[in-house]
Formats: C-alpha cells, sequence, structure tokens
C-alpha cells in the first residue's frame, strides 16, 4: 500500500453511467490495494477542476481520476495553474472509465480494473507534458485550458459537438465514427492562417487540424503517429483541401497509422501554434468542445507525474 494520501475524482456518468454503478467495485479494490483514500465526485462540467483544487488543498498527495479524457483533461486543469502546476510532486493515476480514452493507447496504462489499480499501487510515474490553449471561449472571452492528449480545430470541433449531443451509447468507436461520417457530408473547409514557431506562416485551406502530444483522438483516430507525450514538442498534422470523394477514400488510413500517406496531409512539429479565421472553426480539446479560434497553443514540458506502467 502507497503511504500517501489519496484522492479519487469519479465522474459517474462516465461511460453511460457504468462508472457510478460499478464505483462500489471499484471503491473496494482500491480499499485493498492502495488503502484509505477520500473521494469527490463531479455531478456536471467544471467540477472535475474544482474538486482537483479542493483535494489539493484537502492535502492530497495523489489523484486518482476514474472517468474518460474529458474528466482527465479537468483533473489535469485542477492540478495547473496559469503558470504551471500547482504542487509538482503530486502523482496523478488514471482508471479509464469512458468512451474514448485516447490517452492509454499511447501510454501504458490499462482499462481492466486490477491492473490499473496494480499500476497506481505501484505508483510509477513518467513525465507528461502538457499543451496550454489560450482561445475564445462559448461567450466569446478570452481563456486558457491545459490538455494532456489533443487539441485540433476544424471538423473535430464539429464532431465534439454532435457526439456530446448524443448518449454515446454506442461505445466510442462507434459513436466518434458516426458523428464524423455525418459532419463531414455537411462540413464546410476552413481558411485556417496557421503558424507553427518559425518554420511556417500561411494560409491553409483544411478539414482538420490537430496539435498533438498523444497520438490518438476521436475514439482512435491515429492522428499523430510518431507523436511522444514526453518529448517536449507537438506533433501537428494538417488535413489539407482534399474533396469529399478523397475524404472517404483516404479514410482508412486515419486508423491505420497511415494517414501521412495521404499528398494532401502535412506535418510539422514544433512548441508554439498560432491559428486564426475569419469563419468560425470549433475546437476539440481533449475531446470536448470548448471554444473556437482565434488560439494560441504553448508546450507546457514536464508538467505532471502520470503514473504508468513501468
Amino acid at each position: 500500500m502507497t503511504s500517501r494520501k489519496i484522492a479519487f475524482i469519479v465522474n459517474p456518468h462516465a461511460a453511460g453511467g457504468s462508472a457510478g454503478r460499478t464505483w462500489p467495485k471499484i471503491s473496494a479494490l482500491a480499499q485493498d490495494r492502495l488503502g484509505p483514500f477520500s473521494a469527490y465526485f463531479t455531478t456536471g462540467p467544471g467540477d472535475g477542476i474544482r474538486l482537483t483544487k479542493q483535494a489539493l488543498s484537502d492535502g492530497a498527495e495523489m489523484i486518482v481520476c476514474v472517468g474518460g479524457d474529458g474528466t482527465l483533461n479537468e483533473v489535469v486543469n485542477g492540478l495547473m495553474g496559469e503558470k504551471g502546476p500547482i504542487r509538482p510532486k503530486t502523482a496523478l493515476g488514471f482508471i479509464a472509465r469512458s468512451t474514448g480514452c485516447d490517452l492509454i493507447k499511447t501510454v501504458p496504462i490499462y482499462r481492466e480494473l486490477d491492473r490499473a489499480l496494480d499500476i497506481i499501487k505501484h505508483a510509477h510515474t513518467r513525465i507528461l507534458d502538457l499543451g496550454r490553449i489560450r482561445y475564445q471561449d462559448r461567450r466569446g472571452h478570452p481563456s486558457y485550458r491545459y490538455f494532456h492528449n489533443i487539441a485540433s480545430f476544424g471538423l473535430g470541433g464539429e464532431v465534439d459537438e454532435r457526439v456530446n449531443r448524443t448518449s454515446k451509447a454506442w461505445g466510442g468507436f462507434l459513436s466518434f465514427m458516426g458523428a464524423t461520417l455525418i459532419s463531414l457530408l455537411k462540413y464546410h473547409k476552413k481558411k485556417i492562417h496557421l503558424k507553427v514557431d518559425d518554420s511556417f506562416d500561411g494560409e491553409v485551406t483544411v478539414w482538420n487540424i490537430a496539435v498533438a502530444n498523444g497520438q490518438y483522438h476521436g475514439g482512435g483516430m491515429w492522428v499523430a503517429p510518431g507523436a511522444l507525450v514526453d518529448d517536449g514538442l507537438f506533433h501537428i498534422t494538417v488535413v489539407g483541401d482534399l474533396t469529399l470523394p478523397q475524404v472517404f477514400l483516404n479514410l482508412p488510413k486515419l486508423y491505420n497509422g497511415k494517414i501521412y500517406q495521404v499528398s494532401e496531409v502535412r506535418s510539422f512539429v514544433g512548441k508554439r501554434v498560432e491559428a486564426s479565421s475569419d469563419q468560425r472553426v470549433l475546437l476539440d480539446v481533449d475531446g470536448e468542445q470548448i471554444g473556437a479560434l482565434p488560439v494560441v497553443i504553448e508546450m507546457v514540458p514536464r508538467a505532471v507525474s502520470l503514473i504508468t506502467a513501468a
């Protein structure tokens, strides 16, 4: 058992309410493996941020998130202030319980409960980079947020908006795939002014731009093969001016790691991304639709101690 003071941040609505229904089992196994802990339960958007800050104020030295990438994003934001980590030595564990959970496709965290708790018990940490995005929220006000996995703009924001209006009863892959197919038929490509460090500065016509710390998003889309969560760099994937038939023809490459074989797809590596548009371009930040362009995205290296398999 760990000697650290532990707090669980639990989203009982994750995975269609499955996280809440199985919480008694999760709690009993966690008590057995980890010893005493406190539990905080979210009831709506923003609670994960607030409750994580409360847990830190209550003295927690390890935070365990129970939910999906959206809940994990809120917990990460609860660990961070505008200028960096609130308590840099706080360890972050993750019990994946939701439709997407794309981060665990990049880092060694297991969905199966026994193995996930064993990882948390042994508390091996890997230092995770974060992205910090400055953007306009839904009311048009300047705001900022951290992301652990991927921020994108364009089609990704439209897909998020559609997925989050549904029950996600089909699970992550099918929910996102269905929303992607519908959005593709209704979406109009965007003209975006993009700047990546000092390596690129120009206007691009795109379906979507992904600024990636992890490799996958959207329930399994392999949008940034080769991205690492601890190399201090974003991998930026620009899905450019394809026709709709070309999009459908190349859609399998979005899932099999061959996306860069498409001639209209470009990739960059950098630490700072700026994007703006005269059109309404929605954001996708770790699977949540939080606002719109313009954005400035900056790399925050070595920000969070994430508990993973050794």
